[in-house]
């Protein structure tokens, strides 16, 4: 879906933990999340918290949505 998505002109990013099957297929922006199960939260993490954890990686992956890959560079993989 995210490689229909790119073809269509809209920039989008990716957020897994299986990166490695992303990058497989085609993803060009690509954020680790936290876990399988919880890819954008950590329910361990006081409500505040995580509150502040998921607006940061929300702030990451908007980031993303600037850079382009370079010439050579398929993907841009990033770690939460």
């Amino acid at each position: 879906m995210t490689k229909e998505i790119e073809r269509a002109g809209i920039p989008i990013v990716q957020v897994t933990n299986l990166t490695k099957i992303a990058e497989g297929i085609g993803s060009h922006r690509i954020m680790r999340g936290n876990s399988v199960l919880h890819v954008f939260g950590n329910p361990s993490l006081p409500k505040t918290q995580e509150i502040k954890f998921r607006k940061e990686l929300s702030e990451k992956v908007v980031h993303m949505l600037e850079k382009v890959p370079e010439e050579g560079e398929f993907s841009i993989i990033k770690e939460v």
